[in-house]
């Protein structure tokens, strides 16, 4: 037998192999549902940047998704090969098990052959869309999230942040603060990479702190003060209802009354299981937020 013959023709046919994989991905189209938030966003210029086919998907694209109007899904998953899903308002809602449940058969039809889902840690509505997912037979995997750095940059707390004031009713809470990049990554890798099938990620940042801790972070890298005020669940609500009304104050109230009791005070380790590296921690994140100017 011709030693080097064999081995040459096993590596070819490997670099064969890898090579029509890189194509059929590159031609593959990747949706993003949730295009425009805090997730979605990055994981479209992520996948752009790879040179990959990507379908951003929120109300205002075209063909628009929108998750009040069933009957909009079936032409916005025409012909997509990958998913990544993000549920607005917030898998803890009770409406949520019946969504998923109903985007899992739309997707099925469409023909698409993965489907990551972003979930919420340590909601009891979340974990019940998780495994509606997962035992539906489409090849999924679960990335389940803590508390975003981002909000304090780029979302619901920044104006807080700039006013000086963070009244949340999370008491003396500690969570572990993850940065959106890094759900990111790991949304991606588990779209386009191989092994990911029927995984839960649950991705944390390396450290746990309450909101006084980050108050004081905050406080330090914006060079004003920010002090933390835990309030009361009723006092919480009603400011909520005042800016934003009553609906999305109830959904944040009860929200807040399941992930402040402690269930959520520990790190975990999906970051590193997805992406091979440790999570990036809140003071890198928000120190590159100060630099660029974000509560300025």
């Amino acid at each position: 037998m011709n030693t080097a013959s064999t081995t040459g023709t096993a590596n070819a046919t490997a670099t064969a192999n890898a090579s029509a994989a890189a194509t059929a991905s590159a031609a593959a189209t990747t949706a993003v549902i949730g295009a425009t938030g805090k997730t979605g966003r990055r994981v479209v210029d992520l996948l752009e940047h790879r040179g990959l086919r990507v379908r951003g998907l929120a109300r205002s694209t075209t063909p628009g998704f929108d998750w009040d109007a069933p009957e909009s899904w079936p032409r916005a998953l025409q012909g997509v090969d990958r998913l990544y899903a993000t549920y607005s308002p917030d898998l803890a809602v009770p409406e949520s098990a019946a969504a998923i449940t109903h985007l899992v058969d739309v997707a099925r039809d469409a023909g698409v052959g993965r489907i990551v889902l972003l979930s919420g840690r340590g909601e009891d509505g979340a974990r019940r869309c998780e495994d509606i997912l997962l035992a539906s037979g489409v090849p999924a995997t679960v990335v389940r999230s803590s508390w975003f750095v981002q909000n304090f940059t780029e979302g619901m707390l920044r104006d807080a942040v700039r006013s000086g004031v963070l009244a949340l009713p999370a008491g003396g809470a500690r969570e572990p603060f993850i940065d959106v990049d890094d759900i990111a990554e790991v949304v991606v890798e588990a779209l386009t990479g191989e092994g990911h099938e029927g995984r839960v990620y649950e991705v944390t940042g390396p450290e746990l702190l309450t909101f006084a801790d980050m108050a004081a972070l905050l406080s330090e890298l914006h060079g004003r003060d920010v002090r933390y005020l835990p309030v009361g669940f009723d006092e919480f609500h009603a400011a909520v209802a005042a800016d934003a009304g009553p609906e999305v104050a109830t959904m944040l109230t009860e929200l807040s009354r399941e992930v402040f009791d402690g269930r959520n005070e520990s790190v975990a380790s999906g970051v590193f299981e997805a992406l091979g590296r440790p999570p990036r921690d809140a003071r890198t994140v928000l120190a590159q937020a100060a630099l660029a100017g974000v509560w300025a």
